[in-house]
């Protein structure tokens, strides 16, 4: 039987694209009905599937029972008219691995399953949720009139999805249990003062070079960190990173994935090398499933700056005195994911006036009364405005400018933001 806990291989780029979208709608929100809702849509939508559904293990009793089942026009179906093959679900709660059939009406594995015949199922598609080896539901997709719909690909695309949703399942409940106990507003608020005690308690000195950031956290407590801290003598290394998840499991992770940043960075020759460490060791030593977008920049003394990108958001660069602006480069993937890392150092030449702004999705994706996002566009408006202020000015010229944006709105994600205003002297 295949390790539960190790994400399998997904190597298309669409698929590697929608699994990090489908992982951001799970950790969205505690409200795991609309959370698994939005889910089975996008699973749908990926596979061409005509129907899909999602099953849980009752607590109660341990038999399985449907949470959503939605057909390929996105609208809901009630569990007595999805008719189903009980022979797959049998299967999979037996075996616990996934079953793929292009052509169900001629597979040996299912002559007796009376339901597939009758029902004229073609394509189908079901793999277990599993959390610490223990079954705690599973998906399903299936089509009635197109043979040979899935392939491998999807199979393991969705073996990867229950994987976290497995994950989000478990926070959840969880989560709603502390919540009845009545401890978790108080272990919140301690952990956020943990939190906080864990950020940087005073602005960097380094010549040349003019500094601010902001952290906020949407609920008690944040998966967003930042740090900086001194690297090769007279430069500085500076981490902004995103923790895929939400709640309390992200704040441990965010704890962990920094002390991990920090040691690395002390141990190793480039950031590349840094980020490569990092993510073995998250790989090796915890078994959460969460991972983590980073950005790791190192600002040398003469304005030049060593960026490497790992799943994180472009980090902006305006040029105040050329009165142009750039994204740096898109790359990487996420630390604690794969064990393959495929980063790269980008290396960008300051000049004074210069303004740099690292930040998370959280600002960027801020969304206001109607659901619109903040977006990259308004972040540029706002800097460059600005750009000729000291950096704590641009810092809180941008949170003032989210907080109006979303005009009442509740923060959909934690808001963390580094500004590094280059002034040369």
């Amino acid at each position: 039987m295949s390790d539960p806990l190790v994400t399998p291989p997904v190597s298309d780029p669409q698929h590697l694209a929608t699994l990090y979208q489908i992982t951001r709608e799970l950790n969205s929100s505690l409200d795991l009905d609309v959370v698994l809702e939005n889910v089975m849509d996008r699973v749908i939508e990926v596979t061409g599937a005509e129907r899909g559904f999602l099953m849980l293990r009752n607590e109660g009793d341990g038999d399985l029972e449907f949470k959503v089942a939605r057909g390929i026009d996105r609208q809901a179906l009630a569990s007595p008219e999805f008719q189903v093959s009980t022979t797959i679900i049998r299967k999979v709660v037996q075996t616990r691995q996934p079953l793929l059939t292009d052509n169900a009406q001629f597979d040996k594995r299912f002559t007796r399953g009376e339901s597939i015949m009758i029902l004229g199922l073609r394509s189908i598609l079901c793999v277990p949720i599993l959390v610490r080896e223990r079954m705690t539901g599973l998906v399903y997709v299936d089509n009635r009139l197109q043979a040979g719909l899935f392939n491998e690909g999807h199979r393991d695309l969705l073996t990867a999805f229950a994987m976290q949703a497995g994950i989000a399942i478990e926070n959840a409940r969880l989560y709603q249990v502390a919540v009845e106990k009545g401890r978790m507003e108080k272990e919140l608020q301690m952990a956020q003062d943990i939190q906080r005690g864990l950020l940087p308690h005073a602005l960097p000195v380094l010549p040349g070079y003019d500094i601010a950031a902001a952290w906020h956290s949407a609920r008690e407590v944040a998966g967003d960190f930042y740090d900086y801290f001194p690297v090769n003598g007279d430069s500085l290394g500076v981490v902004i990173a995103d923790v895929s998840d939400k709640g309390a499991p992200a704040a441990i992770f965010m704890a962990v994935a920094r002390s991990l940043i920090r040691g690395a960075a002390l141990a190793t020759d480039t950031p590349e090398a840094m980020l490569r460490q990092t993510n073995l060791t998250l790989l090796q030593d915890t078994e959460s499933g969460m991972f983590v977008t980073v950005y790791y920049a190192i600002l040398h003394p003469n304005g030049l700056i060593t960026g490497v990108n790992a799943g994180h958001n472009r980090p902006l660069l305006v040029r105040a005195s050329q009165g142009v602006h750039e994204f740096l480069p898109r790359g990487g993937r996420p630390l604690g994911w794969f064990e393959d890392l495929p980063v790269s150092a980008v290396s960008v030449q300051l000049v004074p006036g210069d303004v740099l702004v690292f930040y998370t999705d959280g600002l960027t994706e801020a969304e206001n009364r109607r659901g619109e996002p903040f977006g990259e566009g308004r972040l540029v408006d706002v800097v460059r405005d600005c750009a000729g202020q000291p950096a704590e000015e641009i810092r809180a010229r941008l949170v003032a400018a989210v907080e109006a944006f979303r005009n009442g709105a509740p923060p959909f994600d934690d808001l963390t933001l580094v500004v590094v205003h280059y002034t040369g002297t």
